[in-house]
C-alpha cells in the first residue's frame, strides 16, 4: 500500500504562463535582495526563438520555461518572487514589446497583453514591481513605449525592450501570441514554515549560478520581514555596495580570511559563501544589526585599502599605497589592522610599524622569488594573539638578508620603479623613467668607455653584461625628458644626462670613469645594503618558510646513504637555478664553474686540501677533465665531495650565496640524521 504524503508549508502546481500572469489582483515584487536583472540579447534571442518554435507546433505540445518561487506576502495581495525574476522580467519585456506593436492595429489583442503587464485595478501600475533602484526605469520602459529609433537606451530592460521590438512586426504578432500562451511553468508557493533559501538553493544548482555575494545577500535578508529588508537593504548593504564596488567578492572572501584565520576559496564556486554560511549558521534580526555594521565599518576600510589616497592621515594614505604595489593579497591583514586604528585599539606608531612590516615581507618574498599568496590567513591568526606574535610570524617567513642579497646582485628586479623610487627618494608622482645603464640590447657601437665597442667585447663579456643588465646596480631613475635622450647611448654619452638629474643617486653615476659587470657588482652591493635598511626583516625568529638551507648548513652524510639520488629538488646558485639532485653532481658542477670563474680559489683550496684537483689521473677510479692539463677527481664518498663544495665556495666567498632546497626525500633523511 503507497500511503500518500502532502507538503504544508510548499505547493508547487504546473500553471500556464500567461494565465498565471494575467490572473488575480496581485502583484509580483521583486524583493529588495534580489540581484540586478542581468539577461543579455543573447538570452533573449534564444528565448524568441523557442517562443516561435512552439508556437508553430500542434496544441499538444507546451514549452515548459522551469519553476517560479514564490511567497504571499503577509497582506495577501503580493507574490514575493524568490526566484525566476530573471525569467519573469524578460517575458514583461516581451509582451510590453509585443503590445506596443499590436495596440493599435489589432485592440482584442492589446487588451489581452495589458491583463499581464498591469493590474485591472490600475493601469499606471505594472504588475511585476522590480527592486525599488529600478522600477522607475522598467515602468518607464513597460509604460511609455519610445519614440522613434533615437530613442536612449539607458539600462538592459531598454536593450532587451528594443531587440525584441526590432524582432516582432505586426505581421508576425499572432504567431509570437500564440507561442506565448503555450509557454508553463512550475509555481512554488511558499508556505510560512518553508524554508526559503535552502529551496532557492537547490533551483539555482542549474543554469547560471549566482556569484558568491549575491547568495550572500540573499541568504542575509531571506526570511525577514518586507520592512526589515527595506533597512538592511538601504542602512547596511547599499553601503557596502558603495564602498567596494567591483571589488564586492573579493571583499566577502578576505573579510572571511581576516575574521577566521583560514584561506577562503576564490576558485569561481560557493567557497566564499559557504565559509560564510560556516561562520553564520543563523542570522536572527536581534544579532543582523550589529553585524551588519561590522560588515559596513569593514567595507569603509576596504575602500581606503583600494584607493589609499582617501586615508586622512598622509603617512597612512603612503604606507597603504606602497603595499598596493604588491596587490590585494595581504588586504585581511591591513584591513584587521587598520580597523583597530580606526577603532581606537591601535595607535597611529604601531599601525605604520606593521605595515611597514607586511611591506618587508612582500618586497624580500618578491625579490628572492619566492610567492606571497595564502599567507595573509596565518598572519591573521598570529594577529589575534598580539602584536609580539605577528611580528615574529612575520619573521619566519621573511627572507634573510644573506638571500636577499645575493637575488639582487644576480637576479633581475621586481617592482623595480616602486624598489627605486624609495631608493632614490624619488616623489611618487615624480616624471621618472627607469634607464638601464647597460642598455638591454646594447648597439655595437656601445661602449662602458668610450674607447671599446660592444662588437669587441668576447662573447663570454656581453653575456656577463646582459645578465646583469636588469639587476639592482645597472637600474636608475632618469627624469623622462633625460630618458628620452639617454636611451641606449654609450655610458660616457649617459654621465652627462645624469649630472643634470634632480636625484643624487642618479648623479653619482656621473662621477664614474666607465661602466661594466665590476661596477654593476659594486652598486649592487652598495645599493642592497640601503634596501636592507629600508626593508629589515623583523624579529628574530629562525627563517622556515622558503625551505632554503645555505649551503654551509647542508648535512654531510657518509657513504652514499639511500635515497642521495634525490636528495634535493634543486640548489640556488648566486641567483642561478639549478636542478641539481645529489651531491656527486653539485660537486662536478660547482668545480667545473669555478675553475671558469674563479680558478685561483679552486687551485688554492686543493693546494690546502690536497686535493681534488690534479694535474694527473695517477690512479684507478672515477675523473673528470677540467682542462688539457687539469683532472677532478669524483671517487670521494658523500661527506668528502659535501665538504669540498662547501670549502671552495668559502675560499671563493661564494658560499653565502648558495642554497640547496631538501627533496621529500631529503627531508626524510634529515630526520634520520
Amino acid at each position: 500500500m503507497v500511503t500518500a504524503i502532502t507538503a504544508t508549508n510548499v505547493d508547487a502546481t504546473a500553471v500556464n504562463t500567461i494565465g498565471w500572469l494575467s490572473s488575480g489582483e496581485w502583484s509580483i515584487v521583486v524583493p529588495v535582495y534580489q540581484r540586478q536583472y542581468r539577461w543579455d540579447i543573447g538570452a533573449c534571442e534564444q528565448l524568441l526563438a523557442d517562443i516561435r518554435a512552439v508556437a508553430d507546433l500542434d496544441d499538444r505540445h507546451m514549452h515548459f520555461i522551469g519553476s517560479v518561487l514564490s511567497s504571499v506576502s503577509a497582506r495577501g495581495d503580493e507574490l514575493v518572487l524568490i526566484d525566476g525574476q530573471q525569467r519573469i522580467t524578460t517575458l514583461m519585456l516581451l509582451v510590453a514589446a509585443l503590445h506596443h506593436t499590436v495596440r493599435d492595429r489589432h485592440p482584442d489583442l492589446g487588451t489581452d497583453l495589458e491583463r499581464v503587464l498591469v493590474r485591472a485595478a490600475d493601469g499606471a501600475r505594472t504588475k511585476l514591481r522590480p527592486h525599488p533602484a529600478w522600477a522607475e526605469v522598467f515602468e518607464r520602459v513597460v509604460l511609455t513605449p519610445p519614440s522613434g529609433h533615437a530613442a536612449s537606451r539607458l539600462s538592459r530592460f531598454d536593450d532587451n525592450y528594443a531587440f525584441f521590438r526590432s524582432q516582432i512586426s505586426s505581421e508576425e504578432a499572432p504567431r509570437i501570441w500564440r507561442g506565448l500562451q503555450k509557454l508553463e511553468h512550475v509555481a512554488i508557493t511558499l508556505g510560512p514554515g518553508a524554508n526559503a533559501q535552502q529551496i532557492f538553493e537547490s533551483l539555482n544548482s542549474t543554469g547560471e549560478p549566482l556569484r558568491d555575494h549575491e547568495l550572500i545577500h540573499n541568504y542575509v535578508l531571506m526570511g525577514l520581514s518586507h520592512a526589515e529588508q527595506r533597512e538592511v537593504e538601504e542602512e547596511y548593504w547599499l553601503p557596502i555596495e558603495r564602498n567596494t564596488g567591483e571589488a564586492i567578492a573579493a571583499f566577502w572572501r578576505q573579510y572571511l580570511v581576516m575574521r577566521t584565520g583560514r584561506e577562503a576559496p576564490d576558485d569561481g564556486g560557493r567557497g566564499v559563501y559557504d565559509a560564510f554560511r560556516a561562520e553564520f549558521p543563523r542570522l536572527e534580526w536581534a544579532d543582523l544589526r550589529e553585524l551588519a555594521t561590522q560588515w559596513r565599518d569593514f567595507s569603509e576600510v576596504y575602500r581606503t585599502l583600494l584607493d589609499p589616497s582617501s586615508a586622512t592621515d598622509d603617512e597612512v594614505s603612503r604606507d597603504l599605497a606602497h603595499l598596493n604595489e604588491f596587490g590585494s593579497g595581504m588586504y585581511p591583514l591591513t584591513m584587521r589592522v587598520y580597523r583597530d586604528h580606526v577603532a581606537g585599539t591601535l595607535d597611529h606608531a604601531r599601525l605604520r610599524e606593521t605595515l611597514a612590516t607586511v611591506q618587508s615581507l612582500l618586497v624580500r618574498r618578491a625579490v628572492v622569488g619566492v610567492r606571497s599568496d595564502r599567507l595573509a590567513a596565518r598572519l591573521c591568526r598570529a594577529a589575534g594573539d598580539g602584536h609580539d606574535a605577528l611580528v615574529q610570524a612575520v619573521a619566519r617567513i621573511t627572507p634573510s638578508d644573506d638571500r636577499v642579497r645575493v637575488a639582487l646582485k644576480y637576479s633581475e628586479l621586481p617592482h623595480a620603479s616602486f624598489v627605486l623610487h624609495r631608493l632614490s627618494g624619488a616623489p611618487a608622482d615624480a616624471d621618472v623613467e627607469i634607464d638601464h645603464i647597460v642598455p638591454l640590447a646594447p648597439a655595437d657601437t656601445w661602449s662602458g668607455d668610450g674607447d671599446r665597442p660592444w662588437s669587441a667585447y668576447s662573447d663570454d663579456e656581453q653575456n656577463s653584461h646582459r645578465a646583469l643588465a636588469q639587476t639592482l646596480g645597472n637600474l636608475v631613475l632618469l627624469e623622462a625628458d633625460l630618458a628620452e635622450r639617454a636611451f641606449d647611448e654609450s655610458f660616457p654619452a649617459k654621465r652627462r644626462h645624469y649630472a643634470r638629474s634632480g636625484l643624487a643617486l642618479t648623479r653619482e653615476l656621473a662621477e664614474r670613469e666607465s661602466w661594466g659587470t665590476a661596477a654593476i657588482a659594486t652598486r649592487s652591493d652598495r645599493l642592497t645594503e640601503e634596501f636592507i635598511r629600508i626593508w629589515p626583516r623583523p624579529g628574530d625568529a629562525p627563517i622556515d618558510d622558503d625551505g632554503l638551507t645555505p649551503i654551509l648548513d647542508a648535512v654531510r652524510r657518509r657513504g652514499w646513504p639511500r635515497g642521495w639520488q634525490r636528495e634535493w629538488s634543486y640548489v640556488e646558485y648566486c641567483g642561478e637555478h639549478w636542478e641539481v639532485p645529489d651531491v656527486r653532481y653539485l660537486f662536478n658542477r660547482v668545480f667545473k664553474r669555478l675553475w671558469s670563474d674563479s680558478r685561483e680559489h679552486v687551485q688554492a683550496y686543493s693546494r690546502r686540501r690536497g686535493g681534488p684537483v690534479y694535474t694527473e689521473q695517477s690512479w684507478n677510479g672515477q675523473w673528470d677533465r677540467l682542462d688539457e692539463e687539469t683532472f677532478l677527481y669524483m671517487g670521494w664518498d658523500s661527506s668528502y665531495m659535501l665538504g669540498a663544495v662547501q670549502g671552495v665556495l668559502d675560499e671563493a666567498g661564494l658560499a653565502p650565496e648558495v642554497f640547496v632546497k631538501y627533496s621529500y626525500i631529503g627531508e626524510a633523511m634529515q630526520e634520520r640524521a
